[in-house]
């Protein structure tokens, strides 16, 4: 059983899994970036920077899929509040020396809850889609350092991941 004090909001009194009531929060403006890496060969990264990869517009295509997948985040992780997004940008920068792409996502919304899972989610699926598109030419590409690097509004207030 959880521990009523452990902090763990997804869980009730009794240790089950719950969806957490946000009614009671006040209405606020909330952002959320995120951001992960693709780890790819430079013959890979060089195809997805002239855009010629066999499939297409790799980044065009993982832009979209990085929306897609922040708009359906409530689909994917069963607690997740359905979030009216106000919007999802996403942006890739290429590092040629590391022979990777940085994904990056900002969501924002006005509401009860935060967009960072909407924001992770974003990075994932754009990251997915990139491993899909190019999985022809190098299927040992990796996906890593997924993670939140800031947030705002909400009762907790801003954070920023430490550097």
């Amino acid at each position: 059983m959880i521990n009523k004090n452990s902090g763990l909001t997804h869980f009730d009194n009794d240790g089950r899994a719950h969806m957490v009531d946000v009614s009671p929060k006040a209405v606020s403006e909330r952002e959320a970036k995120a951001s992960c890496y693709v780890q790819m060969e430079p013959e890979t990264l060089e195809l997805i920077i002239k855009g010629e990869a066999e499939k297409g517009d790799v980044l065009g295509v993982a832009r979209i899929a990085g929306i897609q997948g922040a708009k359906k985040c409530s689909d994917l992780i069963p607690l997740c509040h359905p979030l009216s997004l106000d919007t999802v940008k996403i942006r890739f920068s290429f590092d040629k020396v590391s022979s990777r792409v940085l994904v990056e996502s900002i969501c924002k919304t006005s509401g009860r809850t935060g967009v960072e899972m909407e924001a992770l989610c974003a990075v994932t699926l754009a990251s997915l889609t990139i491993y899909d598109m190019c999985k022809a030419v190098d299927r040992g590409m990796t996906i890593s350092e997924i993670g939140l690097e800031n947030k705002s509004g909400g009762k907790s207030g801003t954070w920023t991941k430490k550097k």
